[in-house]
């Protein structure tokens, strides 16, 4: 897994926003992880808004004890975080086709048959 992207260096706007979001709601803790985020995978639901990330491995079906949701207020768009245990394991995103458009390049949607 460590040659999968860091957001950090993969999406920086949005990795500085992601801070700067969290640090506003009193997380500093989760603040610091973004740094060493990586993209492990990205949603393949394949609608035109959705640019999810996964940060850790997709759970098959909903995430389990330990999660909690994150509505962090973003000026454009929606970002949610999903928080597993303490660790950022999901960033799902909006509405911003600004990072879909980048996704997409970055991670293709597999195309199923």
């Amino acid at each position: 897994m460590s040659d999968a992207p860091l957001l950090s260096e993969a999406f920086p706007e949005l990795a500085d926003e992601l801070r700067t979001l969290l640090k506003a709601q009193e997380e500093e803790a989760r603040a610091s992880q973004v740094v060493g985020l990586r993209i492990i995978e990205r949603c393949q639901c394949g609608d035109d808004f959705c640019a999810t990330m996964y940060t850790v491995p997709k759970p098959k079906g909903a995430w389990r004890s330990g999660h909690n949701t994150f509505d962090l207020d973003a000026e454009s768009g929606t970002i949610l975080l999903d928080v597993v245990h303490d660790k950022i394991a999901e960033i799902e995103i909006l509405n911003r086709d600004e990072i879909r458009n980048k996704l997409n390049v970055l991670i293709p949607l597999v195309k199923s048959v």
